[in-house]
């Protein structure tokens, strides 16, 4: 084709340049006509041959799709109400929800099957609601049924009772106890105020219970502005729990603070500076977990009294639509959950009593 082109091409002009003047022009378009039909044919298969030849740039372009987040741990607090009333709370008595039994397992099978875990229990105050026999059940459920490496509890532990731990203790790996004074009229001014009952001594209690019954006991501790001064070590060293949770107290708005907000704990904020000082008076006690705002706000998958993951990107507490009626995966994607942030804050940990190796 290529080679015959030219010669062609020469023919048709001589043939036409044989031709009177007069006939000159009407010879002239077919000729043209002719030209531009062999160039667009030209060009068309010059084009197909550089598609075949070059890579597809395109597809080296386009980013892989991102992972679906897996629900490795998950914070179940499936009621909002309490016996206390810290002023710092970030999960307020806005309803007094709780799920019939078998809906939350069948959510808990849910979250199992999609990858989960490690399950905590909180509320709210977990033990409020049918005594601790409901929390009981789903501790047993997690452990026995859907054979998780580790099902913990937070709690204030106000409510706990031996016989809870005679019946339920096998099946839980760690009970968290909210602690964030060693000075009685401390935890009175947070809200941690027991009437006659003293929360330290509460406190030593059930230490003595986790160990009796193989519960591993950790502490968890809010440092706020009536706190930060204080100096706990050698109390903490004496409980000697796996695990010192230390947080620095956080606004949410909405839940302790803003217009719709039940506590105001603008008056408990501490600053960072305040934090470190505070965390730098207990660098020799070893099971320290310090979490700083940044760390904590969107490194936790909190799932409310529905189920509902909540997102804490904003500041505030976002439902996502429950996992009950649209299944985990497209649940928790509306999350803002921060899995980086969640394993560098020590998020994942030899969670499970079985592999703690404690001295009982």
């Amino acid at each position: 084709m290529w080679v015959l082109t030219p010669a062609a091409f020469a023919g048709k002009l001589l043939s036409v340049f044989r031709q009177p003047l007069s006939s000159l022009w009407r010879s002239l378009v077919p000729l043209f006509c002719w030209l531009r039909a062999t160039w667009l044919l030209a060009s068309k298969r010059i084009k197909q041959q550089l598609v075949r030849r070059e890579p597809d740039e395109t597809k080296e372009e386009e980013e892989d799709p991102p992972l679906s987040t897996t629900p490795t741990s998950v914070n179940y607090h499936f009621t909002r109400q309490c016996n206390y009333k810290c002023g710092f709370c970030f999960h307020t008595a806005k309803t007094s929800f709780v799920l019939p039994l078998e809906e939350a397992k069948r959510g808990l099978l849910l979250l199992k099957e999609a990858g989960m875990e490690k399950i905590n229990f909180s509320g709210g105050e977990p033990f409020l609601h049918d005594r601790g026999e409901y929390l009981g059940k789903l501790v047993k459920f997690c452990k026995a049924e859907l054979r998780l490496p580790s099902v913990s509890i937070v709690s204030n532990g106000s409510l706990i009772r031996e016989r809870w731990f005679q019946n339920y203790g096998e099946y839980l790996d760690i009970l968290a106890v909210s602690c964030d004074s060693f000075d009685e009229e401390v935890n009175v001014l947070i809200g941690r105020g027991q009437g006659r009952k003293n929360h330290v001594e509460n406190l030593q209690k059930l230490r003595t219970w986790c160990r009796d019954y193989r519960v591993a006991f950790k502490i968890n501790s809010v440092i706020n502005r009536f706190n930060v001064e204080e100096d706990m070590t050698e109390q903490i060293k004496a409980l000697n729990p796996v695990r010192w949770k230390v947080f620095q107290c956080l606004l949410i708005e909405g839940e302790n603070c803003g217009e719709d907000a039940l506590r105001e704990a603008e008056r408990f904020v501490i600053g960072d500076e305040e934090f470190e000082r505070f965390l730098e008076r207990h660098k020799e006690v070893s099971c320290l977990v310090p979490e700083s705002n940044q760390k904590m706000k969107d490194s936790y998958l909190i799932l409310d009294e529905y189920m509902r993951f909540l997102n804490c990107r904003k500041g505030r507490k976002d439902p996502s639509k429950s996992i009950l009626d649209v299944g985990v995966e497209e649940a928790i994607k509306f999350s803002g959950f921060d899995e980086k942030m969640f394993l560098k804050r020590g998020g994942k940990y030899t969670w499970s009593k079985a592999d703690l190796k404690l001295d009982w």
